[in-house]
């Protein structure tokens, strides 16, 4: 039933937002264009398309699914893209379920209370999917997110080489995924390697070409964007009127050095949320669409990362970064209502007294709870008993 809700939920915001959406969508079309066009043309497509196209900040993986849209008229490919993306967004509310269910196996959760708080999240979570696929097409943003939701579903299951290839596919899909990479230490050490194995190969396998073929290529890396008056970084002293030269390596390595923390504390699945909020700390650009990463972040985190029936931080992002864009007036208040998020939600994550319950629970291999039948079957096999426990949910 929370499932059917959800997609009823879905379909309402997608309905109203639908008409006028798909405002970066033509970003997306031009670059599906430019990557199927190889040598024909003017030159500028195939390999060639960063060089020549430092704008087009996706990756590879979102122009190939942006170019399988191409053959509809544009508004009909619009439509169905961003069909597309909103079907994804529930998927990753399933991914979300399941792998907390996988997570909390053994430790005798309710099962209805966890549907629940599914539910609530997803209810914070569908309007701010709705913007980033429907209302801005973003499609690189939408796959980058979903992998990373396909990563943590892998990742309570233990699979190591599935978690590489699922983050390799985000970062291929948006370079920013890079900050969700810490996810990987959460699997046992003895399978650090072969996650990173498959990461690393499968990020060069897709990236390189680019940049052998065509030097120039790293002209994307250097494209800037105005620095906007309500971010969070004018709070931090940045005046500049353009990205400073600094911005974005700062950003992967705020994330990276937070989700690594994160996960030597315990707290793998605040990852995702951490490194939203470096983003949206050091990104000079406000655009409601990044709260999405957010409230990923958040949906982790209230499901897998937390017990309680009520997700209060998947609300709290919603009305913090989202609700206040509309509320509050003036653009550098707007900057500081960020900036107080993502300190108040990073000390949360980070430091926050927790409880790990399965430390105390009787061996994983006796459940204490049957499946949870679902419209798309149970939440586990309960034939099937995990070789490995799962990352511990906390410190």
């Amino acid at each position: 039933m929370h499932l059917l809700l959800l997609t009823a939920w879905t379909v309402l915001w997608f309905a109203v937002v639908e008409p006028n959406g798909g405002f970066s969508w033509h970003y997306l079309r031009t670059g599906g264009e430019l990557i199927y066009q190889g040598s024909s043309g003017d030159g500028t497509g195939g390999l060639n398309l960063y060089a020549h196209h430092p704008e087009l900040q996706m990756g590879p993986i979102s122009f190939l699914v942006a170019g399988l849209f191409n053959p509809f008229s544009e508004h009909t490919g619009q439509f169905l893209a961003a069909a597309f993306m909103s079907v994804l967004g529930l998927v990753i509310l399933v991914l979300a379920g399941r792998s907390a269910a996988t997570h909390f196996l053994g430790t005798g959760t309710n099962h209805q209370r966890l549907r629940q708080r599914v539910l609530i999240a997803g209810l914070a979570f569908i309007p701010m999917w709705i913007e980033v696929s429907v209302r801005f097409g973003h499609l690189d943003d939408v796959l980058a997110l979903f992998f990373t939701a396909l990563a943590v579903w892998f990742l309570t299951r233990g699979n190591a080489a599935a978690v590489g290839a699922a983050l390799a596919l985000a970062m291929d899909s948006k370079p920013t995924a890079l900050a969700f990479l810490p996810l990987i230490l959460a699997l046992p050490r003895t399978q650090w390697l072969r996650a990173g194995l498959w990461c690393v190969g499968l990020v060069a396998v897709a990236w390189l070409p680019f940049f052998l073929v065509d030097p120039h290529s790293f002209a994307a890396a250097k494209f800037t964007i105005p620095n906007n008056p309500a971010s969070a970084l004018r709070w931090l002293g940045a005046d500049d009127p353009q990205t400073p030269d600094w911005a974005r390596p700062a950003q992967a390595a705020l994330g990276l050095t937070l989700g690594a923390v994160a996960v030597w504390r315990g707290r793998w699945a605040g990852v995702v949320l951490l490194g939203a909020n470096a983003r949206i700390l050091l990104d000079p650009s406000v655009y409601t669409y990044y709260t999405a990463s957010v409230l990923l972040g958040t949906l982790l985190w209230d499901v897998c990362g937390q017990r309680r029936l009520v997700p209060w931080w998947s609300w709290i992002a919603l009305i913090t970064l989202y609700a206040s864009v509309f509320v509050v007036p003036d653009e550098s208040a707007k900057g500081l209502v960020r900036l107080g998020f993502v300190a108040v939600s990073t000390a949360y994550v980070l430091f926050w007294p927790m409880h790990d319950r399965r430390t105390r629970n009787r061996p994983l291999d006796r459940m204490e709870e049957g499946p949870v039948e679902g419209p798309w079957g149970p939440l586990w096999d309960p034939s099937r008993t995990r070789p490995w426990a799962g990352p511990p949910a906390g410190r």
